[in-house]
């Protein structure tokens, strides 16, 4: 039995002081049935405020100019109850101009301070850094002129069905960063028990021993050689009633009588039902929320566990409950084999036949189980130029697409690897400008505005010509170096449109033709668009083998993968999909929301066969395998998303129901059986 070593909390903290001269922000107006309510608040200085409905929340007016030489705006907070609430702060300029968003959430019984760098208006940072209970701060809408700025409002952005209640200081203006809080209020004690699990939650399937938790994972271990594909799965996971050919001896794409298909090394068709995630990956971010937790494994026996610091997160602390409960169980020499051959059984007993993006790779090679992966373009010569799109002009661009193929040397000849994945959800696809117009502003001089510069020059030939065109004075060397500052019209977005075509056509087929290089042999499977993509960012995709988007709808659009094959001739795999739930222990559901553990197996099985029935479709991949830590990963997610939860548990509802949908995904791929249509009731989603 390992000793326990319980944290003791205190009611109260002592918090970082804001920073002398801090203004208050003023008077407020109340936006829709907003509540203030009395009472004594765990915060001095705050005040309780409840909101029955999103969009409720308080608005500002004040002189223009107020927040032009600011470096922040800020606040403490401390969220009620057991479920995360988001929020979203808006800058206006004026009554219908520009808009800028910061959206955040909270952990809830956790006090936080709300840091907002107004630097951040200027667009080239989509995620700020989560800061204990302050998580995922993101930032969206426009760019805006702090000088023109007059209004700003404060509202629930994402709620869970309950009352949102929550305690908060007045907003303040300040002439600098304030200080990081200095420790958390813990009203309700620990947030995360022993075994990494939620403190504040009852739910059925809650693990409460380490005997209970030895006895569970021995069992899987025992009886993880017995799970086997069914007999219609080819060796790879294919599908053997369906022979398209010889088999080239790696994973191939071939359309055939209107239908897409991924073909197996063998010739078999194959539909790509994938799991994200396939890894020891429940780790916790814990600095500055160390009171938080009600154990923290101890060294050098839980050595495994934690991770140090992070490339761009110095300072980040984590442990990982996960690993740590299976060195409880298995000691710290051999665990992490004994977990991949769990993992891996639980796979094929899911029927499963990919290990999807993200994962611990390296064992579904050793074992022959189709996998891919995730590559890392660092623009080391390059440079990015407006959030992490590079320098694309630049005369290291080649070089860096180069090196950034060399990933791919140790699978090349792999015929398990199905294929890579050349980025995940870009930052430049978040923004509401167009990388084009993103890099006159946050890049005073770089070769690929040069080039739009030439480009606008071969076209319009004069100044005079262009200011035309663009409805605004504009001149060719204010276009190729300088800091841009002003409002970017209408009439200039044609333009920028096409150079931005241009732009991501010529990133994404250097990287393609870099990789094909390397490796001749597996599948481009894209970048993983986040969401719906726009046609002009799509028009600039023609180098992919196969598009992937990550899609948290309750199913993939058939209008979006017309519209994706229309364009490009190929076909379309989803990278990301999930439901998740507020029955299970965790504070926020996910991307996607249902009702119940029942309800989350429904949903999955009108996605995943609405997806196979699709003839442009040829694989989903479900994010993630384990449910994120409730104390929230690097960024602050805390969903339950997962197939198995912190202890190893797996969810029967949704495993059942994956189950069943992956032995008939190839009827239902060939038109041979209707999908299934038993659709749960969707709710509005409860994500930071």
């Amino acid at each position: 039995m390992h000793r326990r070593t319980f944290l003791a909390v205190s009611a109260f903290s002592v918090a970082a002081p804001l920073p002398a001269g801090a203004q208050k922000l003023g008077e407020w107006t109340a936006l829709g049935a907003l509540a203030e309510k009395d009472g004594a608040t765990p915060i001095d200085g705050a005040r309780w405020f409840e909101a029955e409905k999103t969009g409720d929340g308080m608005a500002y007016t004040f002189r223009p100019g107020l927040l032009a030489g600011a470096k922040a705006i800020a606040c403490d907070m401390l969220i009620d109850g057991r479920d995360v609430v988001a929020f979203r702060i808006t800058l206006g300029e004026g009554e219908k101009g520009r808009r800028f968003r910061f959206d955040f959430g909270g952990l809830p019984q956790c006090s936080f301070r709300v840091r907002m760098d107004l630097s951040l208006v200027d667009q080239n940072r989509w995620m700020a850094d989560r800061e204990a209970a302050f998580l995922k701060p993101l930032c969206g809408g426009d760019r805006v002129d702090l000088a023109l700025v007059d209004r700003l409002t404060f509202t629930v952005l994402r709620k869970a069905p309950r009352t949102a209640r929550w305690c908060m200081t007045d907003l303040q203006v300040l002439p600098k960063m304030p200080e990081k809080l200095a420790g958390p209020v813990l009203p309700k004690g620990p947030l995360i028990d022993e075994f990494g699990q939620s403190a504040l939650h009852e739910w059925p399937g809650k693990t409460r021993s380490a005997d209970e938790l030895k006895q569970r994972l021995s069992v899987q271990l025992q009886l993880a050689p017995e799970q086997k594909w069914p007999e219609t799965f080819s060796r790879w996971g294919g599908w053997k009633e369906r022979k398209l050919g010889e088999g080239t001896g790696f994973f191939a794409v071939r359309k055939e009588g209107g239908r897409w298909w991924l073909v197996d090394p063998d010739g078999f068709a194959f539909w790509s039902a994938g799991l994200d995630c396939v890894r020891v990956d429940c780790e916790a971010r814990i600095d500055g929320l160390e009171t938080a937790l009600q154990w923290r494994p101890e060294l050098p026996e839980f050595e495994a566990a934690w991770s140090l610091g992070r490339p761009g997160r110095q300072g980040a602390k984590f442990v990982n409950f996960l690993a740590a409960n299976f060195i409880r169980v298995f000691g710290s020499d051999g665990w992490r084999e004994k977990w991949a051959a769990i993992a891996l059984a639980e796979m094929k007993r899911l029927r499963f036949n990919t290990v999807a993006n993200w994962s611990e790779w390296e064992i579904a090679a050793r074992a022959s189980f189709p996998y891919v992966r995730p590559l890392n373009f660092r623009p080391a010569r390059s440079g990015a130029i407006y959030r992490d799109f590079p320098d694309v002009f630049h005369p290291g661009f080649e070089q860096d697409a180069a090196d950034f193929a060399r990933q791919l040397e140790n699978t090349a000849k792999d015929p398990a690897f199905l294929g890579y994945f050349l980025m995940n959800e870009p930052t430049w696809g978040f923004s509401s400008e167009l990388p084009a117009a993103g890099m006159l502003y946050t890049s005073d001089l770089c070769h690929t505005r040069e080039e739009l510069a030439r480009w606008l020059a071969a076209k319009y030939e004069t100044a005079a010509a262009l200011s035309k065109a663009w409805a605004m004075e504009a001149s060719f060397d204010q276009i190729a170096r300088g800091r841009w500052r002003r409002p970017l019209s209408r009439e200039s977005q044609p333009d920028l449109r096409e150079f931005s075509v241009r732009m991501v056509e010529r990133y994404f087929a250097a990287l393609s033709r870099a990789c094909r290089k390397v490796d001749p042999n597996h599948l481009n499977l894209g970048m993983r668009w986040a969401g719906v993509p726009p046609e002009w960012a799509v028009a600039g995709m023609k180098s992919f083998d196969v598009f992937s988007l990550n899609n948290y709808r309750g199913k993939l659009s058939r209008d979006v993968s017309d519209r994706i094959h229309a364009m490009l001739g190929m076909p379309v795999l989803i990278g990301e999909w999930h439901f998740g739930s507020l029955d299970a222990g965790l504070p926020a559901s996910g991307l996607g929301h249902v009702r119940t553990q029942a309800d989350r197996g429904r949903a999955y099985r009108v996605y995943l066969e609405d997806a196979a029935a699709n003839p442009n479709c040829v694989g989903a991949h479900w994010f993630t395998m384990y449910d994120q830590s409730a104390l929230g990963r690097f960024d602050g997610e805390n969903y339950n998303i997962g197939f198995l939860d912190i202890c190893n548990r797996p969810y029967a509802e949704i495993c059942a129901a994956a189950a069943a949908s992956h032995e008939r995904m190839y009827e239902v791929a060939s038109g041979a059986a209707a999908p299934f249509a038993d659709a749960p009731e969707y709710l509005p989603i409860l994500s930071v």
